[in-house]
């Protein structure tokens, strides 16, 4: 089993991810969808996220070593603190706007100029908190040019987000990897593949070109 196989099969056991290809969920922008994603689930798991981030650990290469681990506000901040805990990291976490008292700060933690770090995400569709947190970072002069994330819906906005801002994504999972699993695994049927990844083509108009109402 690969990494990507092995997180998946995690995330849609924790129920962190479910799959409904024939009542799909209704996003708060009404848009329908076969999937919901909810990562913060690992945070109840304690021997799936020692997993999850023994993996995430394996994404550091020789190159990339980081000085300091940033989590985006909020759910990437247990995912960054469990993967600053075991690289033995400092960690930071970026607000989505500044503080309006105190030192009005937007990086919570010690960061300084200069510094290599590593964002980290739970979920990325467009890739837009990602890519605000990686700003904000350089914004205080500190180098942000790789996301970690557990799972990706691999929509081809994010991709272009990335590249237009300059950041590598790696992904522990992904959306085509889930659903062969899910499917593996009888958490959907074969013949709902299909539909499942249409939605990945093409989010907004998935609900009436497959007749959800």
């Amino acid at each position: 089993m690969s990494k990507a196989e092995e997180v998946a099969q995690i995330l849609l056991n924790i129920k962190a991810v479910t799959l409904r290809p024939q009542e799909p969920y209704r996003f708060t922008s009404g848009i329908l969808s076969p999937i919901y994603t909810d990562c913060r689930m690992l945070i109840s798991f304690p021997k799936e996220r020692r997993r999850v981030i023994e993996l995430m650990s394996t994404l550091i290469d020789d190159q990339n070593l980081p000085e300091v681990i940033c989590g985006t506000a909020t759910a990437g901040i247990p995912h960054a603190a469990w993967l600053a805990e075991r690289l033995d990291l400092p960690m930071v976490y970026a607000r989505s706007k500044a503080k309006e008292h105190g030192k009005q700060a937007q990086i919570e933690g010690d960061l300084h100029a200069g510094q290599k770090v590593i964002v980290v995400e739970d979920l990325i569709s467009t890739g837009g908190s990602s890519i605000e947190t990686v700003e904000t970072v350089r914004a205080n002069g500190a180098s942000a040019d790789i996301i970690f994330a557990v799972f990706t819906y691999e929509l081809a906005q994010s991709k272009a987000n990335f590249e237009a801002a300059g950041v590598e994504l790696r992904a522990l999972t992904n959306f085509t990897t889930l659903v062969d699993v899910a499917i593996k695994d009888s958490h959907i049927e074969a013949k709902d593949r299909d539909l499942v990844l249409a939605w990945q083509k093409d989010s907004k108009v998935w609900g009436d070109a497959h007749g959800f109402k």
